[in-house]
């Protein structure tokens, strides 16, 4: 691993339900333990997204046991944010939640913009394939910004 790659990062979306656990997923599968991961939603109280376990299936990754959680959670269970040397915000709303954070603490926040998914698509398939567009363009991100290799 590059010494200038973070050691702790966190992504961040609205529900925690979809976006965030697949780059928690995707960055965890390429770089293993080498960076702690984790990931938060701005709004707490939703299921992981049955079509993201779908389609992170298809590639190797297990969401299945992913638990949703909000910023607040995090804080609540201890987790300090401030001990992460990147937060990636994959919405709108979760970059003005972490760049709330920044004023703060002392944080690096960068912004991928992504599609949600949800909602999109008629039959089945069409629904899955918005997925794996979201689910590729973050595995792309992730390749580029860890410089991992597929």
């Amino acid at each position: 691993m590059p010494s200038d790659l973070p050691s702790s990062v966190l992504f961040c979306c609205d529900h925690n339900s979809i976006r965030s656990p697949m780059a928690e997923g995707l960055l965890k599968q390429h770089l293993g333990t080498q960076i702690y991961v984790q990931s938060a939603g701005v709004h707490g109280g939703s299921e992981i997204d049955g079509f993201a376990i779908a389609v992170c299936r298809e590639i190797g990754i297990e969401l299945t046991r992913h638990t949703t959680r909000s910023f607040g959670d995090l804080e609540d269970w201890g987790d300090d944010l401030g001990s992460y040397d990147l937060v990636v915000a994959l919405s709108p709303a979760s970059l003005r939640r972490a760049l709330e954070y920044t004023r703060y603490l002392s944080l690096e926040v960068e912004y991928w913009p992504t599609l949600d998914p949800e909602g999109l698509g008629e039959s089945r398939e069409a629904k899955l394939e918005s997925y794996r567009q979201v689910r590729d363009q973050i595995r792309d991100n992730i390749l580029r910004r860890f410089r991992v290799s597929e």
